[in-house]
This record gives C-alpha cells, sequence and structure tokens, in this order.
C-alpha cells in the first residue's frame, strides 16, 4: 500500500495552536504522540517547507501537508478492559461507551480500544463482516462522545443490525449541551452532509459526496447561552449531530473540531451522550429499546453552567 498525502486547511478555531495539537484535533482518531512522530521523521510539511518542530504555531490559511506512510499490520489482541454492558446475549452487546475510549484500532491507538476489550470479553466469538480491525462492530460513536454502541457476535447479527441502520429503523437519541439559547422548543436540521473540501478530515453541510442527513432536536432545558437538548438521529452520517448543531449556530459545548477552540469551565470534550439506542433483535424480532444516564462530567457540566448562570 502506498503513502496517502492529506491537506488540512487551519481555519479560525484552530489558529494559534501548536501544529501538533492543531493536527491531532483534525486527525481525531490518530494520538498526539503519533503526530509528532510524524513531524520527527519529516513527513510534515507547513506551507511548503518541512516543519520539524511539534510547538510551531499555526496561523489561519496555513496549509498543512501530512505523508501518512503506509499502516502498519496491526496485531488485535484481546485485552481484561472494564466495560459498562447494558445487554448481553448470544447475538449482540449493547455497551455503555466511556468518554475517551476509542472504538477501534487505527495508527497511535493500537490498544485500549472498544474492539481490544470486547475481543477479550467474548473470547474472540465476535461478528468477521468487517475484518480484523473491527470485528463485531455495526457502528461507531466518536472517541470524545459517550454512550450507548451495538456490538455484534454473530455475522448474521450483524447483517441484521446493519440492515436496520441502512433503513434509518434504529432509534438513536443523544443528549448535548450546546451554545446559545434556542427558542424553538424543537426543531428539525435537514441538511446534506458530506467531506469538508477545506478539510478532508472534517464534514460539511454540502460537503464533497454529500448526502442526506436529518436530525431531530428538542429542547430539555435553557441556561441563556447555553441549552441542553436531546437530538435523535433519524439518518447517521459521521459527526451528523456535531455538524448540524454547528450548521445552525448552536456548536456543542468542548467540540473544538467544530465549535470555539476554547473552553468555557474546563471541559475537555464535547458534551454529547447517547443516551438511548432502540432496534430490532436479529433473532427474536422483538423490539428492544436501551437507555443509561448521563455520565458525571456530563451532569459536572450543567451544574456548572448553573451556577454561573
Amino acid at each position: 500500500m502506498n503513502e496517502e498525502s492529506i491537506e488540512i486547511i487551519i481555519s479560525g478555531e484552530t489558529a494559534g495552536e501548536r501544529i501538533d495539537a492543531a493536527i491531532a484535533v483534525s486527525l481525531e482518531e490518530v494520538s498526539r504522540s503519533y503526530v509528532q512522530k510524524l513531524i520527527e521523521t519529516g513527513k510534515v510539511e507547513l506551507s511548503g517547507v518541512l516543519c520539524s518542530s511539534k510547538s510551531r504555531k499555526v496561523a489561519e490559511g496555513d496549509v498543512i501537508r501530512l505523508t501518512l506512510p503506509p499502516p502498519e499490520e496491526i496485531d488485535v489482541t484481546p485485552e481484561d478492559i472494564p466495560l459498562d454492558v447494558v445487554f448481553e446475549d448470544d447475538e449482540l452487546l449493547v455497551i455503555n461507551k466511556s468518554k475517551g475510549m476509542v472504538v477501534h484500532p487505527a495508527p497511535g491507538n493500537e490498544s485500549g480500544t472498544l474492539v481490544n476489550a470486547v475481543l477479550y470479553r467474548c473470547l474472540g466469538n465476535l461478528s468477521s463482516i468487517n475484518g480484523k480491525l473491527r470485528p463485531g462492530i455495526v457502528h461507531r460513536i466518536d472517541k470524545d462522545t459517550s454512550g450507548l454502541i451495538m456490538v455484534a457476535k454473530t455475522d448474521s447479527a450483524h447483517r441484521s443490525l446493519a440492515a436496520q441502520l441502512s433503513e434509518h429503523s434504529v432509534i438513536r437519541v443523544y443528549n448535548a449541551v450546546v451554545y446559545n439559547n434556542i427558542t424553538a422548543d424543537e426543531g428539525i436540521v435537514d441538511a446534506p452532509i458530506g467531506r469538508d473540501p477545506k478539510n478532508r478530515l472534517r464534514q460539511a453541510v454540502d460537503g464533497a459526496g454529500k448526502r442526506r442527513a436529518v436530525t431531530h432536536y428538542k429542547v430539555l432545558e435553557r441556561f441563556g447561552t447555553f441549552t441542553h437538548i436531546e437530538a435523535r438521529l433519524e439518518t447517521g452520517r459521521t459527526h451528523q449531530i456535531r455538524v448540524h448543531m454547528a450548521y445552525i449556530k448552536h456548536p456543542v459545548v468542548g467540540d473544538m473540531l467544530y465549535g470555539p477552540r476554547k473552553t468555557v469551565f474546563g471541559e475537555e470534550t464535547q458534551a454529547l451522550h447517547a443516551g438511548l439506542i432502540g432496534f430490532v433483535h436479529p433473532k427474536t424480532g422483538k423490539y428492544m429499546e436501551f437507555s443509561c444516564g448521563l455520565p458525571e462530567e456530563f451532569t459536572d457540566l450543567i451544574r456548572k453552567i448553573k451556577i454561573k448562570k
């Protein structure tokens, strides 16, 4: 496999950051240490000039070009990592993923992922449809999003759940805290999402290869300059809620990729939690629905907002 060239154009959100931090924010699934290794090995150019300093600050409009080496063969090994399992039978699991856990291995994140953990728990008995790196993974949620995710143990369960996702019949409801006051009690964002033409590592409304994307939202509580909402996915595009809320000028608090590059209450990641999932069981044909409460960091953020208010 050949090397891959990636271009990142620095926007106002990442201007002023160290180059290693700016790249890590854009790449999301790779670690900052992996980015630093790319810089050290001469794989990063800043506006046409080889960059050798990981602490170099970037400015708006700067163009970063990375040359990614061919991916090394990753040996995905089972790891005894605690999991919050909400449901499990012979066909599938529903897991409440913690914030900060990567779903599947990637360069710089070869271990400590959800895949490593479920391989250990299930003794390797997972769906093989998505290959060695993503066994059992039917869908994913972002590293810094917490909440419910389905994992298939059998190929037949995988095909059934994937078909339900494709038909938009899986119920997925998220909680989010967003910037600014949403005046309407509820609303729908129906705006196609594709690859951001200025940064192929981001998504954007009307981006390249756009596909229909629909998000339904409902206000749960207003805090003046912030709003706690519930968002239901009708479709499931990459970063859909984050892109749609930023598009209507209500970016998710703590989302450094699509929102302000600052923290309000010291939050380290976006306030987004997959709190409910519902689907038809692949074998029994019965509808099943699972929910989980808000994580401590989410409720702590709301508490801080109320105090400031």
